[in-house]
């Protein structure tokens, strides 16, 4: 199973590098004249479109551009939820057993252990994907507060995509740091968006928020269930009944 997942992110990661090549042709002699590192953002364009993070400033200029990024996103995006999908339903197993463990040898109830274990991963989920990269963030941007970096990585991570920080901008950094520091970026946006499904997906599956979810769902018709339910009851109260109530006398032919 792990090398078919490996081989998911791989194909992923390549439609990735497919489109900014395809992009940087359709957009290059417009594109060029306006950014000088348009080749380290484009992959970073594209992950912003497959994952709704609407990060950036950058948009395409030419309507070839315009329309295969329509086009490229009406078939990646299904694809990268897809794939998303795939991935948590084989890291939530993993993600369990710190639970399962905590549960036996503290002796908890399962709802109080479910419960910890949601807070852990949260808690875990923004320090490592809010909390510390905020701090490199404002360490290195130098022109942005510690508010304003904690902004940047919550509205990128939860795919608002609000805001004027862009990392690495206006810095007059070397071309390699800033292709790296681009491909971080890129890394940080998927395996960020990733830890944040999983923490949700963890979130829904306390009893409480499955109860309240219940609560809160509407009524639909009766499904088989329910009716070999009400079948069962009725069956029941028929076989409980006396003999005299289940089959009455019949009057006397005249």
């Amino acid at each position: 199973p792990w090398a078919r997942y490996g081989l998911l992110v791989g194909a992923h990661l390549l439609a990735l590098g497919l489109g900014a090549a395809v992009l940087q042709a359709l957009e290059g002699p417009p594109a060029l004249r306006l950014q000088a590192n348009l080749r380290a953002e484009l992959a970073t364009f594209q992950a912003d479109l497959l994952t709704t993070t609407g990060y950036g400033h950058m948009a395409p200029l030419s309507a070839g551009g315009k329309a295969f990024c329509v086009v490229y996103t009406s078939l990646g995006l299904p694809a990268s939820l897809a794939l998303v999908a795939a991935l948590c339903h084989c890291l939530l197993p993993l993600l369990r057993h710190p639970g399962a463990w905590v549960a036996i040898h503290w002796q908890l109830t399962p709802a109080t252990a479910a419960l910890l274990q949601a807070s852990g991963l949260g808690l875990l989920v923004a320090g490592i994907f809010m909390l510390l990269p905020a701090l490199v963030l404002w360490g290195l941007q130098g022109n942005c507060s510690l508010l304003e970096a904690i902004y940047f990585c919550f509205s990128s991570l939860s795919t608002i995509g609000l805001g004027d920080l862009l990392p690495g901008r206006d810095h007059g950094l070397h071309p390699v740091l800033y292709y790296l520091g681009q491909f971080a970026l890129l890394g940080y946006l998927l395996l960020g968006l990733l830890a944040m499904l999983l923490t949700v997906e963890m979130f829904l599956e306390l009893p409480q928020v499955r109860a309240m979810v219940k609560f809160f769902r509407s009524r639909g018709p009766l499904n088989a269930e329910d009716e070999g339910g009400i079948l069962g009851q009725d069956e029941l109260a028929l076989s409980t009944l006396p003999p005299s109530a289940a089959a009455p006398e019949r009057a006397p032919a005249c």
